[in-house]
């Protein structure tokens, strides 16, 4: 998904596949996951949607750290509120060593929601 602006330049901003819509908004986990990477603690980040029955889908964030030190959640909750509006800060966190890889290397999104949404 994408939008050409006024001079003919095209901007990508996510894939529709990975579109997570959520109390009927748009949100682009492309934008979240931007977000969490500018924490400084934060290596790398990884956001889907997974079933909810009040909202269709929730925003859920898998961070992955860049050092074993605890991290409080609520730091990474604050961190997105800033930077995001209300309706994108995720509903909830997950901190993980890893993230399950294709044979290709890419990240299996659909899985993870899968696998949280059940």
């Amino acid at each position: 998904m994408g939008w050409l602006d006024p001079e003919g330049y095209l901007y990508l901003a996510d894939r529709r596949a990975d579109l997570i819509l959520s109390g009927g908004a748009n949100v682009y986990p492309a934008e979240v996951e931007s977000a969490l990477l500018e924490h400084p603690r934060v290596s790398d980040a990884v956001v889907v949607g997974v079933a909810d029955p009040d909202w269709g889908q929730r925003v859920h964030a898998l961070v992955q750290l860049r050092d074993p030190a605890p991290l409080d959640v609520a730091e990474l909750d604050r961190h997105c509120r800033v930077r995001l509006a209300p309706y994108k800060v995720p509903k909830s966190y997950e901190l993980v060593a890893d993230f399950p890889r294709d044979e290709a290397g890419k990240i299996r999104r659909s899985a993870i929601a899968a696998e949280r949404s059940s």
